[in-house]
């Protein structure tokens, strides 16, 4: 039976109707099953599977922000409880579009996913001078920092963004990963960064800089 809830609360997240997914979660709440199960096998589950669609081009970025705002319902009922239970989230991220670039689509979609895959994501904003970014790294601690940039002429900014986390000794201790329209896996290379092609490679490769796959 629980199974069966959980399967259509996912169904619920994937086709973005939001007062099904409040529906059901409250009824999930009901029976007694935990936070924790609710948002994991149900929430996430049912946005990891949008990702996959999403990926595979059968899911549109309209859709995926139907789909994200059903699931953030379905966790506002539920956070209460995950925060009373200390439920962990995989890690923190921070995102921001870089200095001198006012795109900013792709880093909340980006985020959207992220945060439905278990990642709390802080973003910071757009058009962020490097200074300023490398404070923020400081205040939040996040594993990871990940920047956008959607112009050539806005890329060299996130070399000064890590060349900063290099000077001041803090290079080790976040993950940089960085995506946009003009950037590449051989520019990431070059500025010893890690690269994500698009919104639903993110996550993934997030993942991997976090150890969580």
């Amino acid at each position: 039976m629980k199974e069966e809830l959980f399967d259509e609360i996912m169904e619920a997240v994937i086709d973005g109707e939001k007062s099904k997914v409040v529906s059901l979660v409250n009824k999930a709440v009901a029976e007694g099953i935990g936070a924790g199960e609710i948002l994991n096998k149900a929430l996430i589950a049912g946005m990891n599977e949008v990702g996959v669609l999403f990926k595979e081009g059968e899911m549109f970025v309209p859709e995926v922000l139907v789909a994200s705002n059903a699931l953030q319902a379905g966790i506002d009922i539920i956070k209460p409880q995950l925060v009373a239970d200390d439920v962990k989230s995989i890690g923190r991220i921070v995102t921001v579009t870089v200095e001198g670039d006012l795109h900013d689509i792709g880093i909340k979609l980006c985020g959207l996913m992220l945060e439905g895959a278990g990642f709390e994501v802080i973003n910071i904003g757009v058009d962020r001078p490097a200074r300023e970014i490398v404070d923020k790294i400081k205040e939040f601690e996040p594993a990871i920092i990940g920047m956008s940039a959607m112009l050539t002429t806005t890329m060299a900014n996130m070399k000064e963004v890590i060349d900063i986390l290099k000077e001041e000794g803090l290079y080790d201790k976040v993950k940089v990963m960085i995506g946009g329209a003009p950037t590449s896996p051989s520019f990431a290379e070059k500025i010893d960064a890690n690269y994500s092609a698009d919104a639903s490679e993110c996550v993934s490769v997030a993942k991997k800089l976090v150890g969580a796959v």
